[in-house]
């Protein structure tokens, strides 16, 4: 298009809409503002919901507590006490100084029949804190008249760095009670008529005990699998859930095998002793290799004696201290309270 036609054509405009065009146009912020509104409202919700969720949804504050556990901390509600199955869980009193926290955590048999004297954790507790530490529990005291029993939980952060204004979550899942406790000859095993077992297997241990056995195992670390006797049939069961299985020897030692039926419920444990018949000492186990079943259940553990010769077998008693349990109580117990000292 040439000049002369633009100019004719600009003559067909509109006034109106030259003044429409001369006008500045207003910049919107509604939008703006819009979102901010929105993102407070968002802030303000997350505010408001992660204390309860955090309380409330075990799953989502323990996502919280892998990601960030200061955070996580900071949003878990103070709680000094908890019931649940029958069970009361409360903080009695905590100890700060230095880089130690010394807590006392008492549980209360409500109805006077889940647990007695012989109560134990049975390592099912959990420790949340939002500092790097190490931490043991042991019990301190229990009043039958009460029915309750008192643990010290002892928390040591790591680094020596004081700890100061945080706070410590204390969860408990199961507890083990009612346990009986056998010490004695095994009179059921005559070792001068025992037919020696020579079948032996290689297992994955489980666990290795004896400095020797565990000083060789750990200096040789291609070496996965252990030599072990191989389980027979049934030779006695001084106890309920305990059962000797094996007795042989395998690369010149004495192995005495013992399987406890279902330790991940139970804790079912214990030892094995030879005892002197002229003089009634106690020849303890040099070593042991401890290895599960096929099903992961059932533990087997081999004793092993370094300096009984088969010939002088029938010089000795077989000794056992077996502790069992018919199984855990389960519930789902927690509490939380700042590190500061709630008594001396």
């Amino acid at each position: 298009m040439r000049g002369s036609e633009l100019l004719n054509k600009m003559d067909l405009i509109s006034p109106q809409y030259i003044h429409a065009a001369d006008i500045q146009p207003r910049t919107k912020r509604t939008g703006l503002k819009k979102w901010c509104a929105i993102a407070a409202c968002l802030c303000l919700v997350f505010i408001l919901t992660v204390p309860v969720m955090a309380a409330s949804m075990p799953a989502f504050y323990n996502m919280l507590y892998t990601v960030s556990p200061a955070t996580a901390q900071f949003f878990k509600p103070v709680q000094l006490s908890c019931e649940d199955n029958g069970i009361r869980m409360e903080v009695s009193a905590a100890y700060i100084h230095d880089n130690i926290a010394e807590i006392y955590i008492s549980v209360q048999d409500l109805e006077g029949t889940k647990f007695d004297e012989t109560i134990d954790l049975f390592d099912s507790y959990q420790i949340n804190t939002p500092f790097d530490c190490s931490a043991h529990c042991i019990l301190s005291g229990y009043d039958p008249d009460t029915h309750t029993a008192e643990f010290l939980i002892t928390i040591e952060q790591w680094d020596e760095q004081d700890i100061t204004g945080d706070k410590l979550t204390f969860s408990l899942r199961k507890i083990l009670s009612n346990k009986k406790t056998y010490k004695g000859i095994i009179n059921d095993v005559t070792l001068s008529d025992i037919q020696l077992n020579s079948t032996t297997q290689k297992v994955y241990p489980r666990g290795v005990g004896g400095s020797e056995f565990i000083e060789e195992y750990e200096d040789n670390p291609g070496q996965d699998l252990l030599t072990v006797l191989k389980p027979s049939d049934s030779i006695c069961s001084p106890v309920d859930e305990v059962t000797l299985t094996a007795i042989g020897y395998v690369d010149g030692y004495l192995h005495v095998q013992v399987c406890y039926k279902d330790i991940l419920k139970t804790d079912n444990h214990g030892t094995i002793a030879l005892t002197y018949k002229k003089t009634g000492e106690t020849v303890s186990a040099d070593g042991s290799v401890a290895f599960f079943d096929d099903a992961g259940e059932n533990s087997y553990e081999d004793y092993i004696f370094t300096e009984i010769p088969a010939e002088t077998l029938d010089e000795y008693d077989l000794y056992g201290e077996f502790i069992t349990s018919s199984g855990p109580i389960e519930g789902n117990w927690s509490v939380t309270f700042p590190l500061e000292n709630a008594d001396n």
